[in-house]
């Protein structure tokens, strides 16, 4: 996922590494932070792999600064990993929302359309963070307050996203 989001980020105009990383702090909150030990080593790979390419560009103090922007091949990179994402990407709630925030930069609408079809088909099949004999347990059976709660906020979460997909959907197929 981190570099999906340099390709992603990148997509939309060239940044400096340290945007790169206020973008995806952004994006990802506190839930998965970035350290640069992480960030730059995934730059570099990108570098040489033909992804990314780098300029340096006068700092406004006494340092240069590295110009990232993608290449033909990383526009191409971006939209291969956007068209056919890993099964982990459809069914984590946060790499999901990751990969909606550049499926924009894949054109076709029929493959946006199936991407999100393979996230809904992901949400229609019963799921819980807690089983009972195999089946999955209800809000109303959990047994305390607490595992209620969380039954309750993921099947309202999940109940809205099954409906905005169904929309999203509808709309691409248009």
């Amino acid at each position: 996922m981190l570099e999906l989001s340099i390709l992603g980020f990148l997509c939309e105009e060239p940044l400096h590494g340290y945007e790169v990383k206020a973008r995806i702090l952004g994006l990802n909150g506190h839930i998965r932070p970035i350290s640069d030990g992480a960030l730059y080593p995934a730059i570099t790979r990108l570098v040489k792999a033909g992804l990314v390419e780098q300029r340096t560009e006068p700092g406004s103090g006494a340092a240069p600064r590295r110009v990232l922007s993608l290449t033909a091949a990383g526009r191409a990179a971006l939209q291969d990993r956007l068209r056919v994402p890993k099964d982990v990407d459809i069914t984590d709630g946060q790499r999901f929302f990751t990969l909606l925030a550049f499926l924009r930069h894949l054109p076709d609408r029929a493959e946006q359309a199936a991407v999100l079809r393979r996230r809904q088909t992901f949400l229609n099949t019963p799921a819980s963070f807690f089983y009972r004999d195999g089946e999955p347990v209800r809000a109303e059976e959990a047994p305390d307050l607490f595992r209620q709660g969380m039954l309750r906020v993921a099947r309202a979460t999940s109940t809205e996203e099954k409906r905005w997909l169904a929309e999203a959907i509808a709309a691409l197929e248009d």
